[in-house]
């Protein structure tokens, strides 16, 4: 069941969004405020946030900054101006949602995150000039020709193809593809990478290589 974490110091607005979630199949969580937010998302790994910008402790920006994960963030907020959207965007928000709402058009909101990150069943296909990823069936194509790839080397293509140009630490890559008990070390992601980039063949310089940093996709979906 798709996990959504909501973060809001006021009650009323947690409840009536997660009867909203729940009526669609969610499973949903619940923060009171950004320190416990950050806590829930560590122990609970959820698939989707709801992160209101002024809570107690942490700020959702300050939530949104120090996940390890890549997941869809919805930041949920009274402000509005344009610079404050911004700073939500370059943080990796997906959306950006200003109080008053609709509790009917935010989830609309999270079915469209959802499906655009592969979490929600759809087409979903990513074409790329060499390369072309369908999560549904979990195939790869290189120049129409067919390329395995284990559940784990899949799982980290998808992911870095579904941010593109985006800097993945190592520390970013295992927390999202092995998870936070993961008991190996940093050189799984490089040598994941060499058979990844070794498979893909024609479209394995879509992995770059960022010195002293991590790893990035670099092709834009056609």
């Amino acid at each position: 069941m798709i996990k959504i974490l909501i973060a809001d110091d006021q009650r009323d607005i947690r409840e009536i969004v997660g009867w909203y979630l729940a009526r669609e199949g969610f499973q949903v969580l619940e923060a009171a405020d950004g320190d416990q937010a950050l806590e829930m998302e560590t122990l609970h790994t959820p698939d989707l946030l709801i992160l209101d910008v002024m809570m107690p402790g942490l700020s959702g920006w300050e939530v949104a900054k120090a996940m390890a994960r890549i997941v869809p963030v919805i930041f949920l907020t009274a402000l509005g101006q344009e610079h404050e959207k911004l700073t939500g965007f370059n943080l990796g928000a997906d959306d950006y949602v200003t109080k008053p709402f609709s509790p009917k058009e935010l989830v609309a909101r999270v079915l469209v995150a959802l499906r655009r990150t592969g979490k929600l069943a759809s087409s979903g296909v990513m074409r790329f000039p060499e390369l072309t990823i369908e999560p549904g069936a979990q195939t790869i194509t290189v120049r129409g020709e067919a390329v395995e790839l284990s559940a784990k080397e899949f799982a980290l293509l998808h992911l870095m193809a579904r941010y593109p140009r985006t800097i993945f630490t190592r520390e970013k890559l295992v927390a999202n593809i092995w998870g936070y008990d993961f008991e190996g070390d940093d050189r799984t992601v490089d040598t994941t990478i060499k058979r990844v980039r070794h498979k893909l063949g024609a479209a394995g310089h879509y992995i770059v290589t960022v010195r002293g940093k991590g790893y990035k996709f670099e092709a834009e979906p056609e």
